[in-house]
């Protein structure tokens, strides 16, 4: 009989997500022993994460949140979904092109401070309407830092809608150049691209190579009137320089959705957490029922069809021989390998083993304790 799965839930998840879940898990924010943990935005860096644990899924992009390496070490993916929010991200960045380009956040804040009878309030707006003129969007120029999944779809809605774009991402994957619209022009440098740009999106996460990414030398090199757009995390933007910039007439705009003196938190839409939760609820059963990885962002994406219901999932470090140690622990128990894959994602690397008998525990403890094997884990199909 199957392992009935529990999974804890930390913060709010969307209940299209938990849908996915198989009903005969168990699922709560009060489980004890869990299989696996699914998260939005808590910090888990200093909780206590039971040995019991075999994943974490977080229902987002990010996962500063999440203590990867530590989990690395104990041979535990750490899944996400990215672009599963990319284009409710995408819409708030050309909202909020239109909010710096059309001046209507301060216009709307005119209005609502208007006073006195019919005839009053349309003097006021014919005298000061002119303030709040704006400009349109093409044939202006857009910078894209961060050329991701939600990156290319700004980019590429920016086109669209006739402006220039410039790019600038030195760790681009090729799946992410392939989706990239060829009218990108690429920048060489993150100065390089802000001196050519009205607007400037940012869509990098936070490390500490991105760390106040907007800084005040980078401030001081944009055109004057620039606007910045900042979705993706509020430490890559130094919130001092940018005032500064504000207050020097050299920014026009700084939009962005964190909590702020400078503009209020735009909400995420109820579409963008759905795909989130639904995608990682995905990933995090077909890990735990068949050892399947995709997106985690600690190992390889790997798979292996099922054509046994015998199967050894194995997180190991990535070091020379480690196929040929598993092969011969389980030859020398006379167990026969009907299908094997191994791939590998810098210092880690996963096995997924499928043999045609039932596997001993003696087996199990053997190949754990092979140097450099992480985590075993024996999942039968019945």
């Amino acid at each position: 009989m199957a392992k009935t799965q529990k999974i804890l839930t930390l913060n709010a998840i969307s209940k299209r997500g938990l849908a996915r879940l198989p009903e005969t898990y168990v699922v709560g924010n009060d489980v004890s022993d869990p299989d696996a943990i699914l998260v939005r935005s808590q910090d888990m860096h200093s909780m206590s994460i039971a040995a019991s644990v075999l994943a974490i899924g977080r229902a987002g992009a990010g996962t500063n949140n999440i203590p990867v390496q530590a989990m690395s070490a104990r041979g535990m993916p750490v899944f996400n979904a990215p672009g599963a929010n990319a284009n409710a991200v995408k819409e708030l960045v050309i909202a909020g092109m239109l909010l710096g380009a059309r001046n209507l956040a301060s216009a709307i804040a005119f209005v609502a401070g208007l006073e006195g009878d019919a005839e009053s309030l349309h003097k006021q707006v014919e005298a000061g309407k002119k303030a709040f003129v704006g400009h349109e969007l093409p044939g202006r120029t857009l910078g894209v830092v961060g050329l991701g999944a939600i990156g290319s779809m700004v980019a590429d809605a920016a086109i669209r809608l006739g402006m220039n774009v410039i790019g600038y991402d030195p760790e681009i994957t090729v799946d992410a150049a392939w989706r990239l619209p060829s009218q990108v022009k690429k920048a060489a440098s993150v100065e390089d691209l802000v001196k050519h740009c009205d607007f400037i999106s940012l869509h990098t996460p936070l490390v500490p190579a991105t760390k106040d990414l907007i800084n005040a030398d980078r401030v001081k090199l944009m055109r004057k009137g620039c606007v910045l757009l900042n979705f993706a995390r509020d430490g890559i933007v130094n919130e001092q320089a940018v005032l500064d910039g504000l207050n020097d007439h050299k920014l026009h705009a700084y939009i962005c959705d964190f909590p702020s003196n400078l503009l209020k938190q735009h909400p995420s839409t109820e579409e963008a957490e759905e795909n989130c939760a639904i995608m990682v609820a995905d990933q995090l059963v077909d890990y735990l029922e068949h050892g399947n990885i995709l997106n985690a962002v600690n190992f390889p994406n790997i798979s292996l069809a099922r054509e046994s219901a015998y199967r050894l999932a194995i997180a190991n470090a990535n070091v020379p021989n480690m196929l040929g140690q598993i092969s011969t622990s389980l030859a020398a128990a006379g167990l026969n390998i009907h299908n094997m894959v191994n791939k590998s994602r810098g210092e880690m690397a996963f096995t997924l083993v499928d043999v045609d008998v039932a596997v001993p525990d003696t087996v199990i403890a053997q190949l754990a304790g092979i140097e450099g094997v992480l985590r075993v884990r024996y999942i039968p199909s019945n």
